[in-house]
């Protein structure tokens, strides 16, 4: 199979991966049962992936600098982060808010310290570097002379590189960060709620949901790091609203016979018009 074929292939599991992880928090709250099943997922969805790369040979080295620099690690960082919120909630303490915040500043203190321990390949990261891609992500061509894991001889190397795991920890961990941070906020407005929001939508449901889901593929959130299914209660709390069971209304969006993108064309339709009426005002 050409590689460009599997590729495709790789963004529809990858797709797939993330609305049946989001189905799991539609049906449970408990993150200790979100993490376990969604971890039953993951390992799933990593075991097809490898099996369609450990034994394929790429052309370019550019497709193979692709494929483990940004391919591969949107699906392991999403095992490593459902594992350490398992880890986490399953030892946290069973004590008040004073403690519990403690704790979860705990874990910031120790994403502070791996950030330091990671501080120059962290740089090439974020800076969207080129210059060490042919070492760092190409199986079987590591260098000696750089930092490397202490299990690195254990990797399989039909699926592995010197760095691609350091980068889904990178975007593990930056999710993991926000959800730290969500923990800590959620448990200072119990001690003082807030009012409630003055805005309430009243436009059509499914709109609602088409606008949040194209905003969501566009990584305006978080900047991606973040799962679609708390970007809804986030938006269901923040106007007043109660979108249902949004994983087929999203389906039904994708396979609608006027196109996915109904309300959008309107909304873009609305001030466009809108701006022409007014234009020389």
């Amino acid at each position: 199979m050409v590689t460009k074929a599997i590729f495709r292939k790789i963004t529809k599991l990858h797709d797939n991966l993330e609305l049946e992880i989001n189905q799991v928090y539609d049906e449970d709250e408990d993150m200790v049962k979100v993490a376990e099943r969604s971890l039953l997922i993951i390992d799933e969805s990593i075991r097809k992936l490898k099996e369609m790369i450990s034994t394929h040979h790429f052309d370019h080295i550019a497709e193979e600098v692709y494929f483990f620099k940004k391919l591969k690690p949107q699906f392991i960082s999403k095992f490593i982060y459902y594992s350490t919120i398992l880890d986490v909630e399953s030892h946290k303490p069973n004590a008040g808010n004073k403690a519990l915040k403690k704790y979860y500043e705990a874990e910031q203190e120790k994403l502070r310290i791996f950030y330091m321990e990671q501080a120059e390949l962290y740089s090439y990261y974020r800076r969207e570097a080129t210059y060490l891609d042919h070492k760092l992500f190409v199986r079987n061509s590591y260098d000696l002379k750089m930092k490397l894991s202490f299990g690195f001889y254990n990797f399989d190397t039909t699926f592995t590189t010197s760095h691609d795991h350091m980068v889904a920890r990178f975007i593990a961990n930056q999710q993991f960060d926000q959800y730290l941070k969500r923990q800590i906020e959620n448990l200072s407005e119990n001690k003082s709620k807030q009012a409630l929001s003055p805005l309430a939508w009243s436009a059509s449901k499914v709109g609602l949901i088409e606008l949040v889901y194209a905003l969501y593929q566009m990584r305006c959130f978080n900047g991606g790091n973040i799962e679609l299914s708390e970007v809804i209660k986030f938006v269901e709390k923040s106007l007043d609203t109660d979108l249902g069971n949004f994983h087929k209304t999203i389906f039904e969006i994708r396979n609608r016979k006027q196109g996915p993108t109904k309300f959008l064309n309107l909304v873009t339709d609305h001030l466009n018009q809108y701006f022409l009426n007014t234009d020389g005002e």
